[in-house]
């Protein structure tokens, strides 16, 4: 004959359990009193011994599902026999675990069986509860001595009548929920409400999900941009940087520039910038103060007979710079031309590995934006970077005179591990004079 398993109670206060593990698999052989399943509560784990030897036939109650006390977790059935299977939560025989042994007391002769108590209760009371199929046991009586009275089981049957018929497992799951059950149509026998009632009802009370924004598309840092992203993080942790910036007057070198376009307007191989002009007076600053020429390779300071100027140029990858090598012996016409074809060839991207190396110091030029003023990073081993800002015509003090100036955003950033803040705000000075007056340059 088979034998149902059910969710032991395993403690006073215990009302539901978590069946977190089988031992046996249907089909499997199973020997009275031994490891059937585990069962967790909020205090213990504990294995549940089978009931009886047999075929473990039917396992109701899955691994992870919570069950109240009582509910029929398995069938064990006998070699060969083919019980009804269980459909959906039954609650069967409550197992408790045994009280510890104590001495039994010596019996007196006075010791009488206890009797039940008869329920009291009226005829006409009695006759109302078995046509309302009610059990009196459960009915509290308002009459002398407790006596039950006709209105008493009246007032039950309404009470049960409004209370939802409902699973003990579908009420164990919804009271921890917080869920109103009253609101719950049951799709169970007779309308009783079942788990999956409550876990469906669960769901419709969950707020829609919030539709995760797609991005708009992705960048791979790969190639040249992953280049960039590593050396600047790398130049901004290993190196000791310090910026200063001012707003340089660049009325002369522009009034220069409009001269030597003049000079040179019949000949359209020439072409030359306010950039060139800068490229060419801190080449010439940068004799005067070799150690913004340098680098630093391990421990030591090399200092450089020649200047290596790099040339920021932006391209649609990111940013290049060549290199404009011994620009300090070079003139603005011929720093201008060699200047031109190295940012050519770096937006056509047909550079040479030459080309790319070998700088000392270097230059990038934001003026065609609405930048005044940036902090440009490092290009180590490099010592210095200079970073251009915009041209903008103001109202400054000109010898004495409130005039209109063109006005230049001009920073500087160096390795303070290299130079000093005094060296290097003296170069920024001599850089400073020249671009105000740049025929000083050839002095």
């Amino acid at each position: 004959m088979s034998v149902n398993v059910s969710m032991p109670k395993l403690g006073m206060t215990m009302k539901t359990g978590k069946l977190s593990k089988w031992y046996k698999n249907e089909g499997d052989q199973v020997e009275a009193g031994g490891d059937l399943f585990e069962v967790e509560t909020e205090k213990i784990t504990n294995k549940v011994e089978a009931p009886a030897g047999g075929i473990l036939f039917q396992i109701v109650v899955h691994e992870g599902e919570v069950v109240p006390v009582g509910a029929i977790v398995g069938v064990i059935a006998e070699p060969g026999e083919t019980p009804e299977r269980i459909e959906g939560m039954q609650i069967g025989e409550v197992t408790e675990p045994a009280p510890p042994p104590v001495a039994a007391a010596p019996k007196t002769e006075a010791e009488k069986p206890v009797e039940r108590r008869e329920i009291l209760a009226t005829p006409a009371s009695k006759r109302l509860a078995k046509e309302l199929g009610v059990d009196l046991a459960f009915v509290k009586g308002t009459g002398p001595d407790g006596r039950i009275k006709e209105a008493d089981v009246t007032r039950y049957h309404e009470q049960a009548q409004r209370k939802p018929r409902i699973t003990p497992l579908a009420e164990e799951i919804a009271r921890k929920a917080g869920l109103d059950v009253s609101a719950i149509s049951g799709t169970g026998e007779g309308g009783k409400i079942t788990r999956e009632d409550v876990e469906r009802a669960l769901e419709e009370k969950k707020p829609a999900p919030v539709e995760e924004k797609k991005p708009a598309g992705t960048i791979p840092m790969t190639g040249m941009r992953k280049a960039i992203a590593d050396n600047m993080y790398a130049s901004l942790h290993n190196t000791a940087q310090l910026s200063l910036a001012s707003e340089v007057d660049v009325t002369g070198s522009l009034d220069f520039l409009a001269m030597v376009r003049e000079q040179h307007k019949k000949d359209e191989s020439v072409r030359v910038s306010l950039n060139d002009i800068v490229l060419l007076a801190t080449s010439r600053a940068l004799k005067r103060f070799p150690i913004m020429n340098s680098t630093q390779v391990g421990n030591e300071i090399i200092l450089h007979d020649s200047v290596g100027m790099g040339i920021a140029v932006a391209i649609p990858d990111g940013l290049i710079v060549p290199v404009l090598r011994e620009a300090d012996r070079k003139g603005l016409l011929q720093i201008a031309r060699e200047a031109r074809v190295l940012i050519a060839k770096a937006r056509s991207n047909s550079l040479s590995m030459e080309e790319v190396t070998g700088g000392t110091f270097t230059i990038t030029n934001l003026s065609a934006s609405s930048v005044d003023n940036f902090t440009p990073i490092l290009r180590p081993p490099e010592t210095g970077i200079l970073g251009l800002g915009r041209v903008v015509k103001k109202p400054v003090v000109f010898k004495g005179e409130i005039v209109i100036r063109s006005m230049m955003g001009l920073s500087l950033t160096f390795d303070h591990r290299v130079v000093d803040g005094s060296p290097a705000s003296e170069f920024f000075d001599l850089l400073y004079l020249y671009l105000g007056q740049p025929a000083l340059i050839l002095a």
